[in-house]
Order: structure tokens, then C-alpha cells, then sequence
């Protein structure tokens, strides 16, 4: 990487630390295969620690079960959602598949009684302002609630990590920037996701004979994944408590496993040759509509029919639907699945969401998002995952007018977020050195694991807070996908 020419030597010794810092430490994304050889770069990163409001970031922290509890009712409740998505189940050709998928499994029954999911609630800091036009105080408002192979998790714990260190070491004192230690939490992402892993896999254990048979987690990954350096280091910890963990592409699903007669999912090891029986599917491959080929079907059938556990259900990964945050912002819903106190401290997170479909709320919604000016302070969604799909501001009319009528019932629309900015702040990324104004997204994982009945009542085992990631783009930037190249941890 260059630095560029009036950054100095101060900061290019910095730049220089960070860039050290990981590559040693896998702080990296994995690119395609170039000239012959497999090349890999470094995540994009803030050289400075962002400063959050501790306040706000607690408010996260804490009503990260409720979040959780929230959307596993959601996903357990088949009636609420097959009604709410019942538009887009006949014209959002994902959620078309997805609900397919789920409708099949259901014909089969319930093969296993514990689910196991892993969530990321997104945030960012929104200002009001007053009727004398002062800036009232932060609050914290939700972007977006992650269901499925929610990602970033082992990145953020990584830049985390690496702040501390070069605080430790003194490579912030040149740029008068003194930072107490204490000040910069320690992130025990990995460690707490690959812990509901773990819970996972002994539920399973514990319900199966001792018998000799060894069971494992299967990693169902994409191809030519960029991403490995958020995903080895959990794999990397399981296997360190003797639990096998193996990935493998979702199109080769069917070459490698099977199902035994009794619904168990066997793999065999493509290096030992050795059966192992599946505990726990952790999937970080199936969020892409490209995946479901007839082949990708095939395999996502066979997975759900087993008894292995899924980390997450096709429920779960249903209810991730942008669709799904829009209703549950509508006045009432989130008391059919909270009490009264926990829904008020969900609300507060939410910023005002329309749907554009026929009814009172979609024609408000389509007025919105059909002129300029209002729709300038709006964002449209589509239910997809990964970053880059969504709409912004003065953008938004021209699009919709380019689509079919029928197709907007496929969006939601959003108020967009007013974030504070700091005002100078330095990114590196591939792309080179950035020095100015930056806006931070905070994200909060959690995980919960549970078992559910015959009858259908439901034992909660797990519902806990996960840790966080805090990434950063410059102002200007919509997306904060890091992956994608718009933000930075």
C-alpha cells in the first residue's frame, strides 16, 4: 500500500503497525486465485479506536435477549409469519424458495427438538432535533437484525485485539492521543459464539447412546469464500475441544453426507474416510438466491430433514426477513410475542418503517418513496442478505418507477438514520489511506439455544449476550459492508 505523500512518517510507522499486525494475526480476506497464486489482503480497518457513548453501547448490550427472545417467537410462529409474508412468499422468488424448503421439511416432521441461532442486531447513533433546532441527545436505532450466518464476528474481536495492542505500545502517543487501557473493552466474540457451538453439540451428545460413534459440526460454506479468516478461527477452536468440525460447500453436500435410516446426518471425512455423525450444521453458506440451484436444494433438503441441529432453522432465517422488522414496528405486534416492558424497550430502538403494498401503511409508504424530497430522508430495502442491495434517497422514486407495480410489495421502506460523525478519523483499506469525517455502526451478537416439545412448549437452555463489533465508513458511504469494501472494523 502507498501512503500518501503529506501523511508523514508518524502516520506511515502506524499504517505500517496495523498492516503488521495482521498479517500475523489473519486480520485478512482471502481473494481468487490470480497469476497462479492465491493472494489474500488485509480487512479493512480505523487506525484509531472509535470512541461510543458506553451508555448507548449498554442499551445494545442489554436488550440483546429480549432481541433474541423477540425473533425466536417470531420463528416459532408459523401462523404470524405465513401471514405477514404471504405477498412476498407469492412474488419474492427467495422467500418463495425458502418458505418451499420449510413447507417440505414441516411435511416430514420435527426431526430434532433444540434449535440453536445466532443473531447481530445493527445500530447506529440518530440525532433529533428540537422545535429551536438544537441537536437533542444520541439514541440508539436499529438498521437491521442478522439471523443467518451472521458474519464479522471473529474480524471485530481481531481489530479489537489489535487497538489494545498498539495503545499498549505506545503507537498512539505521537499523535497526542492518550487512551486508557480500560477504555478499550476487551471482545469476546469468538470465544462466545464457538461456547453456543459447543452447548449445541453436547445437547446432542447428551441425547445420543455411548456408542463409540463420533460426532461433529458441519460448516456448510460458499465457493471461493473471501471470508475465511471469520470462520477458521472458530472452526480452529472446536476442534481444539476435540470437537470435529468440517466445511464443505453446499453443492457438494450430497457427495459427502447421507442419512441414515433413523434421520442421523453422516459425513464422511474426505481425508480418513472416517463416519462421523452430524451434531450441529453451522450455517455460513445459503443467504444468497444463487446458492438454491436444483443441486443446492437438494442438499438444504437434506440437511433440514436430519436430526442434526441447526444453527440457524429455516424459521429462523425466514424470520430475518426485512419484511418481518418492518410489521413488528406496526402498533401492538411486538406484544403478541413480548410483555409490555420489553416491547417499550425494543420500540424505542426502531425507526418509523412502511410497507408499499395496498394497505392504510403501504400507500402512506408509497407516497414516501415516490417523491424527491421526502424520500431523500429514506432508504428502500429488499428482503436480501450480504450488503449492496438497498436503495437511497433521491435514488429511490426513478427505481421504483423502473419496476412493476406488484414487485414493491418486495421492499420496505425505511426513515434513514442521522448519525453524529466524527470528525476526523483514518481508515485504511485496500483502496489507500482515508483521513476525515467517519460515521460508526455498532453491531451486538447473541445467541440462544432451546428445545421444544411435541407438545410444542418450548425450554429456553441458552439466551445471552454474545459480544459486539464497531466498524466505520466515511461519511457519504451508504452500505457498511467491510466484506463488500464500503466500511471498516
Amino acid at each position: 500500500m502507498e501512503i500518501e505523500e503529506h501523511a508523514g512518517d508518524r502516520l506511515e510507522s502506524l499504517v505500517n503497525n496495523v498492516l503488521d499486525w495482521q498479517y500475523m494475526h489473519g486480520s485478512l480476506l482471502k481473494l481468487p486465485p490470480d497469476s497462479g497464486q492465491i493472494l489474500a489482503r488485509p480487512v479493512d480497518v480505523s487506525l484509531f479506536p472509535c470512541p461510543y457513548p458506553k451508555d448507548l453501547y449498554e442499551i445494545g448490550r442489554d436488550v440483546q435477549t429480549i432481541y433474541n427472545k423477540l425473533y425466536v417467537a417470531v420463528a416459532r410462529d408459523e401462523e404470524w409469519l405465513s401471514e405477514i409474508l404471504r405477498n412476498l412468499i407469492d412474488s419474492d422468488s427467495f422467500v418463495s424458495t425458502l418458505w418451499k424448503l420449510y413447507e417440505e421439511v414441516k411435511k416430514e416432521g420435527r426431526a430434532q427438538a433444540f434449535s440453536l441461532a445466532i443473531f447481530r442486531s445493527d445500530y447506529m447513533l440518530h440525532v433529533d432535533y428540537d422545535n429551536a433546532n438544537r441537536p437533542l441527545p444520541p439514541q440508539l436505532k436499529q438498521v437491521e437484525l442478522n439471523t443467518f450466518s451472521v458474519a464479522g464476528g471473529v474480524h471485530s474481536a481481531r481489530v479489537s485485539e489489535m487497538h489494545q495492542y498498539l495503545n499498549r505500545i505506545g503507537s498512539y502517543v505521537p499523535f497526542d492521543t492518550l487512551i486508557p487501557q480500560e477504555a478499550l473493552p476487551t471482545n469476546p466474540t469468538i470465544y462466545l459464539l464457538t461456547e453456543a457451538l459447543q452447548a449445541a453439540h453436547a445437547s446432542y451428545v447428551s441425547s445420543k447412546p455411548t456408542d463409540g460413534i463420533r460426532r461433529a459440526v458441519l460448516m456448510p460454506v460458499q465457493p471461493n469464500n473471501v471470508n475465511i479468516c471469520d470462520e477458521r478461527p472458530i472452526e480452529e477452536i472446536l476442534w481444539n475441544h476435540n470437537i470435529p468440525t468440517h466445511r464443505v460447500e453446499l453443492e457438494d453436500i450430497l457427495e459427502s453426507t447421507s442419512l441414515s435410516p433413523s434421520g442421523e446426518l453422516i459425513f464422511q471425512s474426505p481425508h480418513t474416510g472416517e463416519r462421523l455423525e452430524i451434531s450441529v450444521i453451522y450455517y455460513r453458506a445459503g443467504y444468497d438466491e444463487e446458492e438454491y440451484t436444483p443441486t443446492g436444494m437438494a442438499a438444504r433438503l437434506q440437511l433440514e430433514k436430519s436430526k442434526a441441529i441447526k444453527c440457524p432453522s429455516l424459521q429462523v432465517q425466514i424470520a430475518g426477513s426485512k419484511k418481518v422488522q418492518q410489521e413488528l414496528s406496526m402498533p401492538g405486534v411486538l406484544e403478541r410475542f413480548l410483555a409490555p416492558e420489553e416491547a417499550a424497550r425494543i420500540r424505542e430502538t426502531f425507526m418509523p418503517m412502511y410497507p408499499l403494498d395496498g394497505s392504510d401503511a403501504g400507500r402512506r409508504g408509497r407516497e414516501l418513496a415516490l417523491n424527491v424530497m421526502p424520500a431523500e430522508k429514506h432508504v428502500l430495502k429488499p428482503s436480501l442478505e450480504g450488503g449492496g442491495h438497498n436503495v437511497y434517497g433521491t435514488a429511490i422514486p426513478e427505481f421504483l418507477r423502473s419496476l412493476p407495480q406488484e414487485s414493491w410489495r418486495n421492499y420496505i421502506l425505511m426513515e434513514k438514520i442521522a448519525p453524529p460523525t466524527h470528525e476526523l478519523s483514518s481508515l485504511v483499506s485496500f483502496r489507500g489511506l482515508y483521513s476525515g469525517p467517519v460515521v460508526s455502526e455498532l453491531g451486538v451478537f447473541g445467541v440462544c439455544l432451546w428445545a421444544e416439545d411435541e407438545g410444542g412448549e418450548m425450554e429456553t437452555r441458552e439466551n445471552s449476550y454474545a459480544g459486539f463489533s464497531l466498524k466505520m465508513k466515511a461519511v457519504g458511504v451508504d452500505e457498511m459492508s467491510v466484506v463488500k469494501g464500503y466500511g471498516c472494523f
